[in-house]
């Protein structure tokens, strides 16, 4: 197949914002992908080249890209610099300089899709001597020869920018209206639980085209990430278990970051809720895994929680996450950040799929297969009840305690990785806040100088982006004191992807937890909405969600009464 007809599908798909719209045209592309032998183009949909689970990424920076197009173009590197800085694309500046290419040597040959695949799979893994110059080598090679459209699109792809607005939800659908058609309500759930279950949209199309059997055939595989189970809010003990029914499973909900711990024979491997490998940086927690949960093979789903090696105090999250990220001095911050791991679920065990097990069995074999070890591995403190009063002060003892507050369980339910249902709910201290992912930054001025320290924050709205107001306290001066904007600023600034003026656009990567006074309707942002008084908290780097444009307005709708 040819990349220009990606390359048109995707200006058709990013030439609306209408999520009906942009499915229809997917299923038509997908149906002519049935027919394709590679069904690993499907992850370029999404602008990857890898499934969801697969922590690698393409990984290019601007510069890199940018010093690639001026090789294939022959247009000077401040001069790209210069256009992007003007009209914050840098795809659409890749494409207008090939149209106005100074080599003659473009076009020679139709550009495939399986060589730009081949090409973009082959970066992640150029290390070391000599690395820059490959990756310099097969992007300039990609860009020599496309077409300018083609351009755009390629360029978008390798800084992870490519502009079209197809989530996860709208590819689900668009399999389904490819592979069994629009009508077929029972195919959602076929196509939505197999992907729960392998987090591969390449598999799950290839599996989809034969019929809802192979669906079904997907199983879970130890050592790959799922997408956990979620939970819905409630705010008050009888919502609760309205919600779950009775009696339920209360249990404490600890401020800490969730953790999926797989076991395959000796292979342990752990992930946070984003899929990300965190198994280098907790080795800790392999060992306790090793020592303290029999099995062969197992997926077991917990909460880390971080407390204080001397005092023995449990540690907030803000204070345990860096843990998440840090590449290097691990042993330093095992001993100065020990985490302890609580579990409170299983999903499969020594070759069982458990996920249509009822939740009270599962903790029991849960019971039996865990060596409970202070400060180090423990199960989730639980109690059953439908008791209004008992459950209350369970909850009252969870916030005492320093927890975020508790979990209420329906004891019958299935564990549906990836979805947010009824089967549990969450209870925590009334508090304003919500999850939001920036997606631009201001310089700062006098102190503040040379630091990003005022950030656009976004909620998700159809599967894209809505802004809803702008951050800018909360955060330290210095590091030591808490999370800084010189700390933001290093996470920002590898993200940028265009500038105007003092304000940079950046890559919608970092979820932060923002508070606020109330909600007001606002014609300034695109959500309709502005957050009266924001305040950031925490950087949430364990989260791939962030609150959606309804979230928005349940909360404007309650603070209404």
């Amino acid at each position: 197949m040819l990349y220009l007809e990606l390359a048109q599908l995707y200006e058709k798909l990013e030439g609306t914002s209408k999520r009906l719209e942009k499915t229809e045209i997917l299923q038509e592309f997908l149906k002519k992908l049935k027919h394709e032998k590679n069904k690993e183009v499907v992850y370029l949909l999404q602008g990857r080249v890898f499934p969801d689970y697969d922590e690698r990424v393409i990984g290019i920076s601007t510069q890199l890209a940018i010093k690639a197009l001026s090789k294939a173009t022959g247009v000077s590197s401040s001069e790209i610099v210069k256009k992007w800085k003007t009209g914050g694309d840098l795809g659409l500046v890749a494409e207008e300089i090939m149209k106005k290419k100074k080599q003659s040597a473009l076009f020679l040959k139709k550009l495939m899709i399986g060589n730009v695949f081949g090409n973009l799979k082959k970066l992640p893994e150029l290390v070391g001597k000599g690395a820059v110059d490959k990756k310099l080598g097969l992007i300039s090679e990609l860009f020599t020869s496309a077409s300018p459209l083609e351009t755009r699109y390629i360029m978008r792809t390798i800084i992870g920018d490519l502009r079209i607005g197809v989530g996860s939800g709208t590819l689900r659908d668009a399999i389904v209206w490819a592979c069994f058609g629009k009508e077929d309500k029972e195919a959602y759930s076929f196509v939505q639980g197999a992907y729960d279950r392998s987090t591969d949209f390449a598999l799950i199309f290839e599996s989809a085209c034969k019929g809802k059997k192979s669906l079904e055939h997907i199983e879970l595989v130890p050592g790959q990430p799922v997408k956990v189970m979620l939970a819905q809010k409630v705010s008050s003990i009888a919502e609760g278990f309205e919600t779950v029914g009775k009696p339920a499973a209360f249990e404490f909900k600890y401020d800490g970051f969730r953790l999926l711990i797989t076991k395959n024979k000796n292979d342990i491997k752990l992930f946070t809720r984003r899929l990300e490998n965190v198994t280098k940086q907790f080795p800790d927690v392999v060992k306790y895994v090793k020592e303290n949960i029999r099995g062969e093979n197992f997926i077991v789903d917990s909460e880390a929680a971080g407390f204080d090696p001397k005092t023995k105090k449990y540690r907030p999250f803000q204070e345990i996450s860096q843990r998440i990220r840090r590449k290097y001095d691990i042993e330093k911050l095992e001993r100065e950040l020990p985490v302890e791991i609580n579990v409170f679920d299983l999903i499969y065990y020594n070759g069982k799929n458990l996920i249509k097990e009822e939740f009270e069995k599962r903790r029991k074999l849960l019971e039996k297969i865990i060596k409970v070890e202070k400060w180090k591995i423990r199960l989730a403190k639980q109690i059953i009840t439908s008791d209004e009063k008992e459950a209350e002060r369970f909850y009252k003892m969870a916030v005492a305690e320093g927890e975020e507050g508790i979990m209420i369980k329906n004891l019958k339910a299935p564990y549906k990785p990836g979805a947010r249902v009824g089967y549990m709910v969450k209870m925590k201290p009334t508090a304003n806040e919500f999850d939001l992912v920036i997606v631009k930054a201001g310089y700062g001025t006098g102190k503040r100088g040379g630091w990003l320290s005022s950030y656009t924050v976004a909620c998700e709205k159809n599967g894209k982006l809505a802004e809803i107001g702008k951050v800018s306290t909360g955060l330290k001066e210095k590091t030591e004191l808490g999370v800084s904007f010189e700390q933001l600023s290093k996470l920002l600034k590898p993200l940028i992807i265009g500038e105007r003026g003092r304000e940079v656009s950046v890559k919608p990567k970092i979820i932060v937890t923002v508070t606020y006074q109330n909600i007001q309707r606002s014609p300034t942002y695109e959500s309709g909405f502005a957050l009266r008084f924001p305040r950031f908290t925490a950087l949430r780097p364990d989260k791939t969600e962030i609150a959606s444009l309804g979230d928005i307005e349940t909360e404007y709708k309650r603070q209404q009464r």
